[in-house]
């Protein structure tokens, strides 16, 4: 269609060479060609701009599949000794502290047979443990990560402190199937209860 126009414009250009007075305007077709060429450039515009859209959306419907087909976890745990007050140690060598009683196990990392939490995917958790002891073998408790002391928490025997509290904290960045455990270290003792010797833990953010 641009071609007929301008070819029009040729010729009414060509017919308006005699008169001088004439050839100083543009004739109607020549203005009917410029609004088409300036019409021509705003939709030309307005494409780049729709194209620009489509490949954001595209992008953000991408990144929104990516997200939907990652899998979530939650991960929450928390367990005590057991034991009913009875004291636990101590032992020759040092020994992984088993929490027999589970209170939280979400997402089932917790082991309560072996006293081991394993990490179901990467992220960063956070763990915490408690203990309540009595002075006379003194108590020393280490969190683990694979074979790795990471925090400890622990008390000196003494006849004249009956009795003892302590725990630590740590956040810890693991990969699938580390291992995080508490150690009782050897020549020491904790009091098995359901309410004061415990391990817990949390996913904090997955990576």
């Amino acid at each position: 269609m641009l071609w007929l126009l301008l070819l029009f414009c040729g010729l009414t250009l060509a017919q308006d060479d005699s008169s001088p007075a004439e050839t100083s305007s543009c004739s109607p077709a020549c203005e009917l060609m410029k609004e088409f060429g300036a019409i021509k450039e705003k939709v030309n515009a307005l494409e780049t701009r729709l194209n620009d859209a489509e490949t954001r959306l595209e992008d953000s419907e991408k990144k929104t599949r990516e997200l939907e087909n990652r899998e979530h976890y939650q991960v929450i745990f928390t367990a005590a000794t057991g034991g009913g007050g009875a004291r636990i140690g101590p032992f020759e060598t040092a020994t992984p502290l088993i929490y027999r009683t589970v209170i939280t196990n979400i997402g089932n990392g917790y082991n309560e047979t072996t006293g081991v939490f394993t990490a179901p995917v990467a992220g960063v958790y956070y763990f915490s443990f408690s203990y309540h002891a009595g002075g006379a073998h003194g108590t020393r408790l280490a969190l683990l990560k694979n074979s790795e002391t990471i925090v400890m928490s622990g008390d000196q025997k003494s006849t004249a402190d009956k009795t003892d509290n302590g725990g630590n904290t740590a956040f810890l960045l693991l990969q699938p199937g580390d291992r995080v455990f508490v150690r009782l270290d050897e020549n020491t003792q904790v009091w098995g209860s359901d309410y004061h010797t415990t391990f817990s833990g949390c996913l904090v953010t997955q990576m």
